[in-house]
């Protein structure tokens, strides 16, 4: 883990303040992301009779977070250097039931002519070498405050009930061994989320065979 940035309790009030005074533009982003969001999966549902999003989390990075990561990549330890090199300050997880629903999802949210895709991560096609899985988009959305039309980044993770399982138990057990990890449960780990991968697939073919049939004609008795 990083240290602790090395600043003075008058330098860390001011980076406090300065959070304060841009955190509202991203608190803004997150809810303009999740507005579209929401309508998008009540119009799937009136057109599917089906939600492809199954539930969302928003967060917003702590100072701490930002500082850490700016401590990582060498730079500038400071909220103006964040907004500035930080594309992730702002997030929301989008869960969805079906594998397919993460893309459509995604199609559906960047074909938005006001959502500008800075960054894709296609996690699930290529997987991380932990096993993780998960398809990362960073966009852009406009937010209005008082100093006028600001291009805003947030960073969407979409991804399936099964990976995001995964992926909190994964995240869990490393955090509890403090990165500690055997690598004979290394590679468990990513035995596990191939076979939940497999899962998905299975559950995907399951529900596109169900989707055929409910299409077919009834016979009538």
């Amino acid at each position: 883990m990083s240290s602790e940035p090395t600043l003075t309790p008058a330098e860390f009030q001011k980076m406090v303040d300065d959070f304060f005074s841009v955190q509202c533009r991203y608190q803004a982003a997150i809810r303009e992301i999740q507005t579209k969001l929401e309508n998008l999966d009540d119009e799937f549902q009136m057109k599917h009779r089906r939600n492809p999003i199954h539930h969302m989390q928003s967060r917003m990075k702590t100072i701490r977070s930002m500082m850490e990561k700016l401590e990582r990549k060498h730079l500038q330890q400071s909220i103006t250097s964040a907004v500035d090199n930080l594309t992730d300050i702002a997030g929301i997880r989008v869960i969805c039931s079906y594998l397919q629903d993460v893309y459509t999802v995604a199609d559906l949210l960047t074909s938005q002519d006001d959502v500008h895709v800075v960054k894709v991560r296609d996690y699930i096609k290529s997987p991380k070498s932990n096993g993780y899985r998960s398809l990362h988009l960073v966009v852009e959305v406009p937010v209005y405050l008082s100093e006028g039309r600001l291009a805003v980044p947030v960073e969407v993770q979409i991804r399936t009930i099964a990976m995001d399982f995964w992926a909190t138990l994964e995240h869990s057990l490393r955090y509890k061994a403090q990165d500690q990890v055997p690598q004979s449960i290394s590679d468990e780990l990513q035995q596990t989320a191939a076979d939940i991968a497999a899962l998905d697939e299975r559950m995907q073919g399951i529900h596109d065979e169900v989707e055929l049939l409910s299409s077919l004609p009834r016979e009538e008795e």
